[in-house]
């Protein structure tokens, strides 16, 4: 019996840990998609800004924001303050078997958590490029990985008072994505719309990206890292019914992806008579985000059309946003927030546990806390240190003006 504890242990242990890598591997996916939806003389800015805010990710939660999460009272509001990630499980506790024996490493457990913080983080990044200052962006990464996610976190996942209410969200569409685009909305009002944009007329300027198949990389990248932040939220594997469970939520993953992917194309040539690339990627995006919320209770069919209607609902976003001129380069409020709302809202659809009301209850509940409490760090740190780069340095370009480099630097060659 203990054999048999100790390879299960060790299986759970090791999925855990592979599906955190996948999970981590999305912070390329993240860079690749960003770069490539920026202007050239844009990216390096961008991918230091992806690279230092996973570091920073991964060094606040392991400093407060793991504690915050997940060491505080039942149905609170109010999480316990501290520091680090505890000790590990005793090898008594694993081998004794019951209920309450743990089947899985604490270490493994925070290295799955770590990365889903870093992409959360990854999602106001896109949202806030080509016009914000490097050091003001990576004071907010601090203050959202160590303290604001991490309090939503506990409400939720740790146990807090809307996991009482009964809010159900598998995956993070709503925990990790909604909050995500949250903090980005607070950030694009503060600093505002990149220069010629908008028009005084009230005309919209399209500003397209310098790298299309870097963007498309991107896409895929982020797809495949996917299977690893549904599939590893089973949070076993060495079970019969959890091994069943893991398959179904990688094929309803991938189904509601390629949903996406197909009804924003179509609805693209519908509404603008082209088949609109970066509308097919944020619509593969989209499909992604939906089924995040439950990923296990659809059939594949059914996690094919919600990710469809998350890939209609992106495009429409898309648009909207620009019409009221909230200038978002990557589309990432639009993925990750409104199609947010529509993931944790479809759960009640397929999955007779939830409830809209439970499920809407934790919507303004996270998207209020997140963007509020971010909206105050923003103000704050535009009055200290300001946030915004200069006129002239946003067109030259943030790569000179906040990383002394140019990306492609052979585009300035003079012969």
């Amino acid at each position: 019996m203990n054999e048999l504890t100790d390879l299960s242990y060790a299986l759970d242990t090791f999925y855990f840990l592979i599906c955190g890598v996948l999970v981590m591997w999305m912070a390329a996916g993240f860079s690749m998609l960003e770069a490539g939806l920026v202007r050239s003389k844009n990216t390096a800015e961008i991918l230091t800004k992806n690279i230092a805010l996973f570091a920073i990710a991964c060094t606040m939660y392991l400093l407060v924001g793991y504690y915050i999460m997940y060491s505080s009272s039942a149905g609170g509001f109010l999480p316990n303050l501290g520091f680090l990630i505890g000790a590990e499980n005793s090898v008594d506790a694993v081998t004794a078997g019951g209920d309450d024996a743990p089947y899985y490493s604490m270490r493994s457990d925070f290295f799955f958590q770590v990365v889903f913080v870093a992409t959360a983080m990854s999602i106001v990044s896109g949202a806030v490029a080509e016009r914000m200052k490097l050091w003001a962006f990576l004071a907010f990464a601090v203050v959202m990985t160590a303290f604001i996610y991490p309090v939503s976190g506990y409400w939720t996942w740790g146990g807090g008072w809307l996991s009482e209410v009964g809010y159900s969200d598998y995956a993070g569409s709503g925990i990790v994505h909604l909050a995500g685009a949250a903090a980005a909305l607070a950030g694009v009002i503060v600093l505002g719309p990149r220069k010629g944009k908008y028009g005084k007329d009230g005309s919209i300027h399209a500003i397209p990206g310098a790298n299309m198949p870097l963007a498309t990389l991107g896409t895929f990248i982020l797809w495949m890292g996917w299977f690893g932040f549904n599939g590893g939220s089973e949070l076993k594997l060495a079970a019969v019914d959890s091994a069943n469970n893991v398959a179904q939520v990688f094929v309803n993953t991938n189904a509601a992806a390629a949903g996406g992917v197909i009804a924003a194309l179509i609805l693209a040539k519908l509404w603008f008579r082209k088949a609109d690339l970066t509308m097919a990627l944020n619509g593969a995006l989209a499909g992604l985000v939906a089924i995040t919320a439950d990923p296990l209770s659809p059939t594949a069919l059914g996690a094919t059309i919600i990710g469809a209607v998350g890939g209609i609902i992106v495009v429409a976003a898309i648009v909207t946003l620009d019409k009221v001129k909230l200038d978002d380069p990557v589309g990432a409020i639009s993925v990750h927030g409104v199609v947010g709302i529509w993931g944790v809202l479809a759960v009640p659809l397929t999955n007779d546990g939830a409830s809209f009301g439970a499920q809407l209850i934790g919507i303004v509940g996270i998207f209020a806390w997140v963007f509020l409490a971010s909206l105050v760090v923003w103000l704050i740190l535009k009055a200290i240190m300001g946030i915004r780069v200069s006129e002239e340095e946003e067109y030259e370009g943030v790569d000179i003006a906040e990383c002394g480099l140019e990306a492609y630097p052979e585009f300035g060659i003079k012969k």
